[in-house]
C-alpha cells in the first residue's frame, strides 16, 4: 500500500491540471444541456454550478441564474426553481406553497414531456460534445491509428520463432502494403485461414522477409482477458507518435465517422459491463477519477490531439453512466418519469425517497471500489 501512495503522490500533482480540464469540459457541457433545454420550456433556473461545495467565484445573469464554480471541482449541477438540493430533489414543502402564478416556471409542475427532455438533455449533449469533438479532429487532423510496429511478442508464438523482434515494422504482407495495426495487419493475419504469409519487415532500415504461419493461440482481448484467434503473437506499440499514423478523413464523411466512433465507445463500454455480469471479465479493469486523471496526464504528455479525444470519450462515458436506471441519475430520473406514464401519476414520495437513498448507496458504493481499483493498479 505504501509504494502506491508513494506512485499516487508523483504523478497526482502533473496529472492533476488535465483532469480538471477534461472533466471541467465534459461537465459543463452536461450540465448545459439541462439548462437549455429547461430554459426552452421556460423553467425557472437558480444556479449553474460547476463542482461543489462553496463558492469561489461566479456571477448572475439577467435571468436571475447564479453562474459559479465551487471548491470541490468533481461534479456539477443545476438548480432549478422549486429543487431541494443539487440532485434536484423537489422541495415539496416549497412547491405545495407556490400558486399558479409561481408554479409556471418549476420544473416539477410542467408536462411529463418536457420533465423527460430537460432531464434526457445532459447526456444527450455528452454524445452530441463528443460527435463534434471527433469531428473536429477528423476533419482537421485526421483519425489516429496504432501503425503495423511491434510493441510486443509473444514467447513460443508464430512470431517469436520466426524471429521477429520488438521494434520491427511490419510493411508487407504477401506483397500488400500494411500501415495499420487494426484494420489491416490483423485482419489479414484472421483472414490467412492458418495459410503460411510472408511478412515484409522493416529493422533498423533494411528490409526482411519472413515466412509466418498463423494459428490459433491466445490473444489478449481489449477488456482485460484473452481469447482463441488465429494470429502470429504480435502485440502494436504503445500510443506515441512512433508508433501512430494518422489516416486523412474527407470532410463530408467526418461526421459519420464521428458518430461510428462515439457508438464505438458505447458499444465496447456496454460489452464490458456484459462481459463482467456474465463472469467473462475482471472488474478490476474498470477505473474511476484517479484513473481518468491518470488517462488525462498520459493524454496530456502525448499531444493536444490525445486531450481533445480523452474530452470525447470521457464525454460518451459520462453520457452513458448517466442514462443508468439508478435514482439520482437521470437514467434513475427517467425511470420514474416511464412508471409515472404507465401509472398516470407520479410515484409515492416515500417510494421516490428510499429509491434515491437506495441509488444514493449504490453509487457512493461504486465510486469506492473504482477508486479502490485506480490505487491496487
Amino acid at each position: 500500500m505504501l509504494s502506491v501512495l508513494h506512485n499516487l503522490i508523483a504523478w497526482a500533482p502533473l496529472g492533476l491540471p488535465a483532469f480538471l480540464i477534461v472533466l471541467t469540459f465534459v461537465i459543463f457541457f452536461h450540465e448545459l444541456g439541462h439548462y437549455l433545454v429547461a430554459r426552452a420550456f421556460g423553467v425557472g433556473i437558480e444556479s449553474f454550478s460547476i463542482g461543489f461545495g462553496g463558492e469561489v467565484f461566479g456571477w448572475t445573469d439577467k435571468w436571475g441564474t447564479r453562474w459559479k464554480v465551487s471548491w470541490l471541482p468533481f461534479g456539477g449541477f443545476v438548480k432549478f426553481v422549486g429543487d431541494a438540493d443539487a440532485a434536484s430533489t423537489p422541495d415539496r414543502e416549497r412547491v405545495a406553497s407556490m400558486d399558479a402564478g409561481e408554479r409556471s416556471n418549476v420544473l416539477f409542475f410542467k408536462p411529463l414531456y418536457q420533465r423527460m427532455l430537460v432531464t434526457a438533455a445532459g447526456p444527450a449533449a455528452n454524445f452530441i460534445l463528443a460527435i463534434v469533438v471527433f469531428t473536429l479532429l477528423y476533419t482537421l487532423v485526421g483519425a489516429k491509428e496504432l501503425s503495423t510496429t511491434v510493441g510486443s511478442v509473444a514467447p513460443h508464438s508464430p512470431a517469436a520463432m520466426a524471429g521477429i523482434k520488438q521494434g520491427d515494422k511490419i510493411t508487407a504482407i504477401d506483397g500488400k502494403p500494411v500501415k495499420l495495426f487494426y484494420g489491416e495487419l490483423q485482419d489479414i493475419i484472421q483472414g490467412s485461414g492458418g495459410k503460411p504469409l510472408a511478412f515484409t519487415i522493416e529493422r533498423g532500415g533494411r528490409p526482411l522477409v519472413m515466412e509466418i504461419q498463423p494459428r490459433k493461440i491466445d490473444v489478449s482481448d481489449i477488456y482485460g482477458g484473452t481469447e482463441k484467434a488465429v494470429a502470429i503473437g504480435v502485440g502494436p506499440g504503445d500510443d506515441t507518435p512512433r508508433n501512430t499514423v494518422y489516416i486523412p478523413v474527407p470532410i463530408a464523411k467526418a461526421p459519420l465517422v464521428a458518430v461510428v466512433q462515439t457508438w464505438l465507445v458505447v458499444d465496447v463500454s456496454l460489452t464490458y459491463l456484459w462481459r463482467i455480469v456474465s463472469h467473462h471479465a475482471d472488474a478490476s479493469q474498470l477505473g474511476g477519477p484517479i484513473g481518468i486523471a491518470q488517462a488525462a496526464k498520459s493524454a496530456a504528455s502525448h499531444g493536444l490531439y490525445d486531450l481533445i479525444s480523452l474530452i470525447a470519450i470521457i464525454s460518451v462515458s459520462l453520457g452513458l453512466i448517466n442514462l443508468f436506471p439508478i435514482p439520482i441519475l437521470d437514467g434513475g430520473a427517467l425511470l420514474y418519469y416511464g412508471c409515472e406514464a404507465v401509472l398516470g401519476r407520479p410515484l409515492g414520495e416515500r417510494v421516490q425517497d428510499v429509491g434515491f437513498r437506495v441509488g444514493l448507496v449504490l453509487v457512493l458504493s461504486l465510486f469506492i471500489f473504482l477508486t479502490w481499483n485506480d490505487l491496487v493498479r
